[in-house]
């Protein structure tokens, strides 16, 4: 066997000594989260973006999931605030403002989801010095649960007091156990077959909830009602107008006629969804589809506050152009819009040249969390500060 040298083993001891030693990669359990390229925070400003943001005192949380990347945006006092975190592929988002924990999916194999909370302080310390008072309500991550990639999770909802996902690759919705492990709670009777439901492989794309007050009275939304040999993500899959929403009850669907649909939405009793393939947000109530605003690119991303819809756009994938039949893909943005749900006008939007897919957008109050530790030429002495003796 061959012996090492005094040389190499110095060598290995130096360079695990070294090893994850930056808050961040601890802080996603991702050892490259530590490299952000600069150019996919650089953004654009459109119309009143920061000015609809302060008015409403939002924070607002935005999942892009092929940066891997979780973005926070608020502005207070006309100080605009853009911070990050890194997390592989982040997908659905849930808010639970009553708790003020953030739930976020990260859709890689195996699946996660994080839970995030926001500081409130940090304990003093004699051995790093501490500042007397910690002013940034930040979110740190405090928990992540691991489930089996096959679920394949996009959308993330809260339901009464439990969390649910979209298993993609179930065709079905789970519920999320608090202590790990799933249940599969619902899915659509076209799936149902004499030999039991198809749960082996994703047929529908059954992407997005609309959460209502019980799994019962929600929706979600699909890029298909049938089951057949052609498959969501097999580039000869049919989309155009083929897309539905069902309904829990009945396990059928309600709307069709949709083009690859996601972020279904139940706001003041209305049923909202982005109808993706054409880069609209629409209403669809009373079992028909009607486009209130249309965006330039890929809809994906929604939540609401008061009369405001907060709508975002991705940029068409080329190969999968054909699965927007209603975009441009060369001219489609990656960006987030404030959109006035009564006119369908866009009031301002903020948008990322570098920027590709945005999956998830939801909302917390300012008041409650101003973003996430990691912002773009901060010091990383704070950072390490703040994960070295934050408290929540």
């Amino acid at each position: 066997m061959k012996r090492i040298t005094e040389q190499e083993q110095n060598e290995l001891w130096h360079r695990h000594h070294a090893e994850w030693r930056d808050p961040a990669q601890v802080a996603s359990q991702w050892q490259e989260a530590n490299k952000t390229d600069p150019r996919l925070l650089e953004y654009e400003v459109h119309g009143d973006w920061w000015e609809v943001l302060s008015k409403a005192r939002l924070t607002l949380l935005i999942t892009r999931e092929y940066e891997h990347l979780v973005m926070a945006i608020h502005c207070a006092k006309d100080r605009p605030a853009i911070s990050f975190m890194r997390i592989p592929h982040p997908s659905g988002l849930a808010v639970d403002r009553t708790k003020k924990i953030v739930h976020i999916a990260s859709t890689r194999n195996p699946n996660q989801v994080y839970d995030l909370v926001p500081v409130t302080d940090v304990e003093k310390r004699g051995d790093m010095p501490m500042p007397a008072k910690w002013a940034d309500k930040d979110l740190v991550p405090v928990r992540s649960r691991f489930f089996p990639g096959c679920l394949y999770m996009h959308d993330l909802a809260l339901i009464g007091k439990s969390l649910y996902a979209n298993a993609v690759g179930h065709n079905a919705i789970v519920r999320l156990n608090d202590k790990g492990g799933f249940q599969r709670v619902w899915w659509p009777e076209c799936i149902e077959t004499s030999a039991g439901p198809i749960f082996d492989k994703n047929h529908l794309q059954l992407n997005s909830i609309a959460a209502g007050r019980s799994l019962k009275t929600s929706y979600f939304s699909a890029s298909a009602d049938k089951v057949t040999a052609r498959r969501p993500g097999h580039l000869n899959f049919p989309v155009d107008g083929r897309g539905v929403i069902f309904s829990a009850s009945t396990r059928e669907p309600i709307v069709s006629g949709l083009t690859r649909p996601h972020s279904a939405r139940l706001c003041e009793g209305r049923l909202w969804v982005n109808n993706s393939g054409y880069g609209e947000l629409g209403c669809a109530d009373n079992g028909s589809y009607q486009p209130v605003a249309h965006l330039p690119g890929w809809t994906r991303g929604l939540c609401f506050h008061d009369q405001i819809a907060f709508v975002a756009t991705s940029r068409v994938i080329p190969r999968f152009s054909r699965y927007a039949p209603g975009l441009e893909a060369k001219t489609s943005v990656c960006g987030v819009h404030a959109v006035d749900a009564k006119s369908g006008k866009t009031l301002g939007s903020l948008t990322w040249p570098y920027g590709s897919q945005i999956f998830a957008v939801d909302w917390v109050s300012t008041d409650a969390v101003t973003g996430f530790p990691f912002k773009q030429g901060a010091n990383n002495e704070k950072v390490k500060q703040l994960f070295y003796a934050f408290e929540t």
